[in-house]
């Protein structure tokens, strides 16, 4: 598959998966909204609710008090309508009774208007007296205590029976105020809760009041998030089906990264494999030649020929088959104790040669008191080797090759070995790279320098497998520096 697909896909799945995202958390954020407003309502409902009652319990307590007035205030004589107005019922045979109304006269009419007056004034007396009755009321309860007026039991009670009529089955706390301060309050009541998780409503608002209702729900949050709690669970499926398609974008640009390395790899393989074979192969048919068999020297000089590239395909055949090591586990290495300085001394005597060859030069600067580490000697051997055929490699044509190898004491029984050189060194986002498996650092031209992208990448393998550490600083134009930590032999490793 193209990059350019891959990054169109990811592209179009990205942004649908951030509108999902963004339309859930606007569907829970308006729920919360929706289920705050009825709750605000239905609590005030219930607030509302509870005013009322106080209200009518303080009306029908003094409306007991004053009932025998009431009573007084009614005559003891009641007018009919008169002796001579009579509404007569006659049976009739067969039939029910039939109702008769004597005929009026002028002296049934003026008894209608007596009666219609005296009605009149018997009304306006019993609204005076109503109004008295009010205005009683109202002058006796604006100096009753409140305690007596609104009773604690008596709100708690009807605030948890409107509470529950207007579907609220929550805990409350409730103080009875005078807008400066507490009356008196339930235990648990916080003065300091925030504003929307209290509400508010004035008590005996008719009578011109000061005394206000405050409720406050302490598990309000908990309530409104129990009634939304269902859509979390579709948010977080979500959120884990993004974080698999990051997952999965990441994994296939790192697949296709690593196949275009392996296909780096069959390139450079094939031409690193290819250059030797054809080397001898000529050599060998230069053999077959009478005239070349004849001269000692040119035998001589094949001779060697054949030898350096059998070396050097024997060598290239070998890191291939160091890289057997990432797949296998640890059985093929044997860790003993042996004298790190002498091996890299060994290596280095060797390897001077090599850095001579162009002019170079190659130190070794033993600085370390005790160099006796747990490491398999060969692979050892081989991974000071491969960081030191890098430094040659990668080493700037414009001036000769400088290379030094350091061995320091570490803090915490370890031991320290650094490879340092002056060759055409490596950019910052090289160097987070150069340890990946088929990664070789770019130089403009991929034959230009020899290598299938393995040797660091089994450096880093086997100084893992010795329990150690690799660490590199480079900047470019100024060369490298590699630097291994190994922790040194104990006794106990001398035991085991």
């Amino acid at each position: 598959m193209k990059k350019s697909i891959i990054w169109l896909l990811t592209v179009v799945m990205g942004i649908t998966f951030c509108a999902l995202l963004y339309f859930q958390i606007m569907y829970l954020e308006n729920m919360i909204k929706m289920r705050e407003s009825q709750f605000s309502e239905s609590a005030m409902r219930a607030l509302y609710g509870t005013v009322g009652l106080l209200e009518r319990q303080e009306t029908l307590h003094f409306l007991e008090k004053d009932i025998n007035m009431l009573d007084r205030s009614y005559g003891s004589d009641e007018r009919g309508l008169g002796s001579g107005t009579m509404l007569m019922a006659q049976p009739q045979a067969g039939r029910g009774p039939i109702i008769t109304f004597p005929q009026p006269t002028e002296n049934v009419a003026k008894r209608y208007q007596d009666l219609q007056e005296t009605i009149k004034n018997q009304y306006i007396y019993q609204s005076g007296l109503l109004n008295e009755v009010i205005l009683s009321i109202l002058y006796d309860a604006s100096h009753r205590p409140v305690m007596e007026r609104a009773d604690s039991a008596l709100i708690r009670n009807t605030l948890t029976i409107e509470l529950e009529n207007n579907g609220l089955s929550v805990p409350f706390n409730f103080a009875v105020t005078d807008k400066k301060n507490i009356i008196y309050s339930t235990p648990g009541y916080d003065p300091d809760m925030n504003e929307k998780q209290m509400y508010t409503a004035r008590l005996f608002p008719n009578a011109d009041s000061h005394y206000e209702l405050k409720v406050e729900f302490p598990t309000k949050s908990n309530y409104i998030f129990s009634s939304v709690r269902f859509v979390i669970p579709t948010l977080a499926l979500t959120l884990l089906l993004l974080a698999i398609f990051i997952f999965t974008m990441i994994l296939a640009f790192r697949q296709k990264k690593l196949g275009e390395m392996k296909s780096d790899f069959i390139n450079n393989m094939t031409h690193e494999l290819k250059t030797p074979i054809s080397t001898i192969s000529l050599a060998a048919q230069m053999l077959n030649d009478d005239s070349v068999r004849k001269s000692p020297e040119t035998l001589h000089h094949l001779s060697e020929v054949i030898n350096a590239e059998s070396k050097r395909l024997r060598f290239q055949v070998e890191k291939v088959l160091q890289m057997s090591v990432f797949d296998n586990s640890n059985n093929a290495i044997t860790l003993t104790a042996v004298d790190a300085n002498k091996i890299i001394a060994g290596v280095v005597s060797t390897f001077k040669i090599k850095v001579e060859r162009f002019g170079g030069s190659l130190r070794f600067y033993n600085g370390a008191d005790e160099a006796t580490v747990m490491v398999d000697e060969m692979q050892f051997t081989n991974v000071i080797f491969s960081l030191l055929d890098n430094a040659v490699k990668y080493r700037n044509e414009e001036v000769p090759p400088q290379l030094e190898v350091t061995t320091s004491d570490e803090e915490g029984n370890r031991l320290r070995i650094s490879i340092r050189d002056n060759g055409i060194g490596m950019k910052k986002e090289d160097l987070k790279k150069i340890f990946d498996k088929f990664y070789r650092v770019h130089t403009g031209n991929r034959h230009d320098v020899k290598g299938f992208g393995l040797g660091l990448a089994y450096v880093k393998r086997m100084v893992s497998i010795f329990h150690g550490t690799i660490g590199v600083e480079s900047e470019l134009g100024k060369g490298s520096t590699f630097t291994i930590t190994l922790p040194l032999k104990t006794r106990g490793d001398e035991e085991d």
